[in-house]
């Protein structure tokens, strides 16, 4: 499990591969655990919130872009 700190010093780039890669794991621990394979169901909720993570810091990264390129039109 990743701490917000971690995916802030990621760039764009990083991050986006990284929300591929763990929606993917994602996918298949639901996968497993509909199956009756998964051991460890609490990865589920750790990796959910890394999703939650990933996006949240992306969506900041994109609130912070258009209140520079507001404030660059304004001045």
């Amino acid at each position: 499990m990743a701490s917000a700190s971690t995916f802030r010093e990621l760039d764009d780039a990083s991050l986006l591969r990284s929300l591929a890669e763990t929606k993917e794991e994602l996918f298949n621990l639901r996968f497993q655990n509909a199956t009756g394979q998964l051991d460890n169901i609490a990865r589920l909720t750790q990796v959910r919130r890394d999703v939650a993570r990933i996006n949240t810091e992306l969506r900041a990264r994109e609130i912070a872009a258009a209140e520079a390129l507001e404030n660059q039109k304004e001045a």
